[in-house]
């Protein structure tokens, strides 16, 4: 297991980021980065809605967002209910959709996401990731296959304390096409005790090294203790 979010030091751009998993108390934590190359991508910041229940990423500047395709950049990336759900699109409605009552996460997340596919955002068909926390936890990714079909993959995600698991969009490589994410979630650690401390440091790790352009876009961090209480953070570049 990496020690914290080492693994992403390694990736010059990963695109958009899931990590869920539990806080060294135990508490959930559902994790989400954004980072972006073009000026469509990079005109965006994350908002939390007043009820706290809606974290949206949202434009910074409509003209520049108008650029790339706005269906595809602005969406719910996590609602707080009866659970916690998280993606990088539309499609983390759908999720919320299914906390009912005996469901376990791998399966909110199957019947949630049986009628989504990759980003139609030729040439890169971008994976649509996505994770919920209800009770456990799980997280998946659909990409494309060599035959233009959608994989779909679904994983369990161990909550043990001060740890979790990380998916990404892609694998790092800052390429054209991106290449997408392969195999299952990271092990990382999450040994920040406040959603503040994970925010921080998960915008942190996406820093760009000596000579590289700065990709960050934003990062959030929900965390939700046995009690229920819900602690948000979130870290803009761009306001």
């Amino acid at each position: 297991m990496e020690k914290s979010f080492q693994a992403l030091s390694r990736m010059e751009y990963p695109g958009r980021i899931i990590i869920i998993g539990a806080s060294p108390a135990g508490d959930d934590a559902v994790i989400y980065a954004i980072t972006g190359r073009s000026p469509s991508s990079q005109a965006r910041r994350i908002v939390v809605d007043a009820g706290r229940t809606r974290i949206t990423v949202e434009p910074t500047d409509e003209k520049i967002l108008a650029t790339g395709n706005p269906d595809l950049l602005v969406y719910p990336a996590i609602v707080i209910g009866k659970g916690i759900a998280v993606s990088n699109g539309k499609q983390t409605a759908d999720i919320a959709l299914q906390f009912k009552a005996g469901a376990v996460p791998k399966a909110v997340l199957e019947n949630a996401l049986q009628s989504w596919e990759y980003e139609p955002d030729e040439p890169n068909f971008t994976p649509r990731i996505s994770g919920c926390v209800f009770g456990a936890a799980a997280l998946s990714i659909i990409k494309r296959a060599p035959d233009g079909s959608a994989e779909r993959r679904y994983f369990d995600v161990p909550q043990l304390a001060g740890g979790g698991g990380l998916i990404a969009t892609y694998t790092g490589a800052n390429a054209n096409p991106l290449p997408s994410f392969e195999g299952g979630p990271v092990d990382v650690g999450i040994p920040y005790r406040t959603a503040a401390q994970a925010a921080e440091a998960l915008y942190a790790a996406l820093g760009p090294t000596a000579g590289k352009a700065d990709l960050r876009v934003a990062a959030a961090a929900v965390y939700r203790d046995r009690g229920g209480a819900i602690s948000i953070s979130v870290k803009n570049r761009h306001e």
